[in-house]
C-alpha cells in the first residue's frame, strides 16, 4: 500500500526566516546572512527528495525520537502540512555543502516516512 504524500504549506512561516537568520549569522557575516534571508523570502519553491537533501548537506539523519523529528513525523501521519525547508546552495568544488538554514528536522522526519518523498524547499545561491 502506497503512503500518503507529505503535505507542504504554500510558504514558510515567519519564525522559519528568523531561525534561518540566527543560523546563517553563525556561518556568514551578519550583512551576508541578512541578504540571504531576504533572498529566501523572495525565492520560488522547488522540490528535492529527502535523501538527496541529506546527502548534499552532509548532515547525519537525526533519530526518530528526537523531539522535533518526532513532532514532524506526527504531523505527517496526521496529514498536517509542514513548512517548506530553507536552503542555501552548496558548491562541492569549493568544499561547501548545501546549507539547511531551517528545516533540518523536517528533512529527517520525511526520510523516516519515505526517503524518496519530495520535500518542498526554498533554495538560494550561496
Amino acid at each position: 500500500m502506497a503512503k500518503d504524500a507529505v503535505r507542504w504549506s504554500s510558504k514558510p512561516v515567519p519564525k522559519d526566516f528568523e531561525a534561518a537568520l540566527s543560523f546563517l549569522s553563525l556561518v556568514y557575516p551578519t550583512a551576508r546572512a541578512a541578504k540571504l534571508v531576504r533572498a529566501l523570502r523572495r525565492a520560488a519553491r522547488v522540490t528535492h527528495t529527502a535523501k538527496d537533501l541529506l546527502r548534499a548537506s552532509g548532515l547525519p539523519l537525526l533519530p526518530p525520537e528526537e523531539t522535533h523529528v518526532a513532532a514532524d513525523l506526527k504531523r505527517i501521519r496526521k496529514s498536517k502540512p509542514l513548512s517548506p525547508v530553507l536552503l542555501v546552495r552548496g558548491d562541492l568544488s569549493r568544499a561547501r555543502p548545501l546549507l539547511v538554514a531551517d528545516g533540518y528536522h523536517r528533512i529527517c522526519a520525511v526520510c523516516y516516512y519515505d526517503e524518496d518523498a519530495p520535500i518542498t524547499c526554498v533554495l538560494v545561491p550561496g
